[in-house]
């Protein structure tokens, strides 16, 4: 038999923004427990937009997470000896934390010049519903799209 699952952490909310999405973030973001470099990216990051746009730095980003968010992924499965991708559907916090991270990761391999224009653009890119992070969206719906007949292999 398992063990008992680990509680959930809860996050405390920026001081700046009062947002615990913006803590998050700035954690998935932190080389080497570097943190007041990290704030000050993403700080940087969310100025930057700010200047560039109409809208609040803040309201890009939250919509750049939101339209990263997946919805459904695929799992491997073993049935016989064969193995199924298995399209599940994803609970919110995975798909925050998964929006999260390709965000980052996908910031960290554009071409700007510093990290915090990175950042900057790749929100605004994501907010507009375009960019490598949605792209990674699509692609793994499409995946699932593609496996739904192996969906009645469901756990």
């Amino acid at each position: 038999m398992r063990r008992n699952r680990a509680d959930k952490r809860r996050v405390l909310p920026d001081p700046k923004y009062k947002k615990t999405l913006v803590t998050k973030f700035v954690n998935g973001m932190m080389f080497g427990g570097k943190k007041s470099t990290a704030e000050s990216i993403f700080y940087s990051a969310i100025d930057i937009i700010s200047e560039k746009s109409d809208k609040s730095g803040i309201d890009v980003f939250e919509k750049a997470v939101e339209n990263v968010k997946p919805v459904v992924e695929v799992k491997s499965r073993r049935v016989g000896g064969a193995t199924y991708q298995v399209p599940i559907e994803i609970r919110e916090h995975r798909r925050q934390a998964l929006a999260i991270r390709w965000l980052i990761s996908f910031a960290r391999s554009r071409n700007e010049k510093t990290m915090f224009q990175r950042l900057a653009n790749e929100f605004i890119a994501a907010s507009n519903n375009e960019g490598a992070s949605i792209k990674k969206r699509e692609d793994t719906h499409r995946m699932a799209e593609a496996n739904k007949a192996f969906a009645h292999f469901r756990w």
